[in-house]
């Protein structure tokens, strides 16, 4: 995980100048361009990787938490109330020795790095009766009854639990009596595993921060705030990635003149592939309605490394940076599904490059995402932004093969495995592309992974080319499939 503390590889990460041969003096000062920016974010993700290595999860300011006044009832009940005078004389104070347990069993599970484990730490602790100052569960907008209020003439923004109906009451108690006695220890250490079972924290309790709840804070406000770098899509290195049919002659309909044509070896069929992808919360709980405002940036390169004929060039570079806004909701699907968000943004995606492979295009997208039991899906519809003539245009029949939205899918598996889809395709031409995900646990910081890929757009360069590809390698463990 990410966390405020500065890691000592901070002042280590390089200053590095790296030359290829891009053929041009404005295509090799974009390719600098490209590697620094590269090497930048890199040093970024390492400083905030390395910091997640400690042993104590240090990102909470411990001195600012306050434990909210507790009082215990003759009969046993345990109240909470923000005025401490409003006492009364059938109410005493809570033992000055349960306070400090309850302290010490919260500072216990920052022990606890994994973020779905630490947060039903921590509230196995709250359970027991003391909720930290600084948490704050989220209501989602239920969007049924919203929208039952507007049609009666009475437009407004209803949250979940707000007057809810008594069945809706009774089938939130049983969710949250539900238990599983089990503790799935895949991706824990010892004292971590020790921490959990000596709470009582079980698996169902960390089940319930699901990967879709965990990347967008549906449930809770995340520890880290805002303007705090998070995973946003996956972190990975590939350092086998193998192309069937690589793209020999990369060229786009806008283009009038004559298209480079490469040798086989001057674009090989295995290369490295690799992406750094960052995003922070710029802002939360936003219009009474618990919606977040969040800036992405996702940098995706095919580097030939193993070409030592060519001077190992980048093959392409991609840069994604976006803004979006997303709004927690809930309402009943079919077959036990439920929406848990709706969400809109905005992403510009281009490879930095100059005429004729240059290639870029805007997108605003609607989206959405909903769970059934532990598969997450999570579709987008988007249209082009188109900002440039048709003189201009690098690339005007994209959506002709990028499509006009995805599909994403993740399944949970056994001990901490996952695999994952993005699915695209345009109806009218026929055109689109698939990728499957795999994922599984090597280490307590990273996973292996397996990548999958058929179709159009495997990079902005080969938007209207057909290729399959497969990669294998590492991803960090933040990111789930998303």
């Amino acid at each position: 995980m990410f966390a405020h503390n500065i890691s000592p590889r901070q002042a280590n990460c390089p200053n590095t100048t790296a030359n290829t041969d891009q053929g041009t003096a404005s295509q090799g000062s974009k390719t600098y361009l490209s590697i620094a920016v590269g090497i930048a974010l890199t040093c970024f993700t390492i400083q905030g990787h390395a910091a997640s290595n400690g042993q104590v999860y240090n990102e909470l300011p411990m001195e600012g938490v306050s434990i909210e006044q507790t009082y215990k009832s003759p009969q046993g009940v345990v109240l909470r109330l923000d005025d401490p005078i409003a006492t009364t004389d059938n109410m005493e104070w809570l033992s000055e020795e349960f306070i400090s347990q309850q302290t010490n069993l919260f500072l216990e599970c920052t022990q606890v790095q994994t973020s779905a484990a630490r947060l039903a730490c921590y509230d196995k602790v709250a359970d027991q009766g003391k909720t930290p100052s600084f948490t704050m569960n989220k209501q989602p907008v239920d969007l049924a009854r919203t929208i039952r209020t507007t049609i009666s003439g009475n437009p407004q923004f209803v949250l979940a639990g707000q007057d809810a109906e008594e069945g809706e009451t009774t089938e939130q108690l049983a969710k949250q009596t539900a238990s599983n006695e089990r503790l799935d220890t895949i991706g824990l250490t010892k004292r971590e595993t020790q921490v959990l079972k000596d709470i009582g924290v079980t698996q169902a309790d960390i089940e319930k921060y699901t990967p879709l709840s965990m990347a967008y804070d549906l449930d809770q406000n995340g520890e880290r705030g805002t303007w705090t770098a998070r995973p946003h899509n996956p972190n990975y290195v590939l350092p086998l990635f193998y192309s069937f049919d690589p793209n020999l002659s990369p060229t786009s309909s806008s283009e009038d003149v004559e298209r480079r044509e490469y040798t086989p070896n001057e674009i090989r069929n295995t290369e490295l592939k690799f992406q750094l992808s960052l995003k922070t919360k710029v802002a939360e709980d936003l219009f009474n309605t618990r919606s977040d405002l969040w800036f992405g940036y996702t940098q995706q390169a095919h580097w030939q490394v193993y070409n030592e004929d060519n001077s190992r060039p980048f093959r392409a570079t991609d840069y994604q940076p976006e803004i979006f806004l997303t709004q927690p909701v809930t309402a009943n699907l079919p077959f036990g599904g439920r929406l848990r968000m709706l969400g809109v943004g905005a992403v510009h995606h281009s490879n930095g490059r100059s005429d004729p492979i240059s290639r870029s295009w805007n997108r605003a997208y609607l989206m959405g995402g909903a769970e059934w039991g532990k598969l997450s899906v999570i579709p987008r519809l988007w249209t082009r932004i188109n900002n440039e003539s048709a003189d201009t245009d690098d690339n005007p029949d994209i959506t002709d093969y990028m499509g006009h939205g995805d599909l994403t899918l993740l399944y949970d598996l056994p001990k901490q495995q996952s695999i994952s889809s993005t699915l695209r395709y345009n109806t009218e031409t026929k055109k689109g592309a698939a990728q499957i995900d795999y994922i599984y646990p090597l280490t307590k910081n990273v996973n292996g992974y397996v990548q999958l890929f058929h179709g159009y757009g495997e990079s902005l360069i080969d938007y209207n080319h057909e290729n399959t590809t497969i990669g294998f390698g590492i991803v960090l463990n933040d990111w789930k499939g998303f």
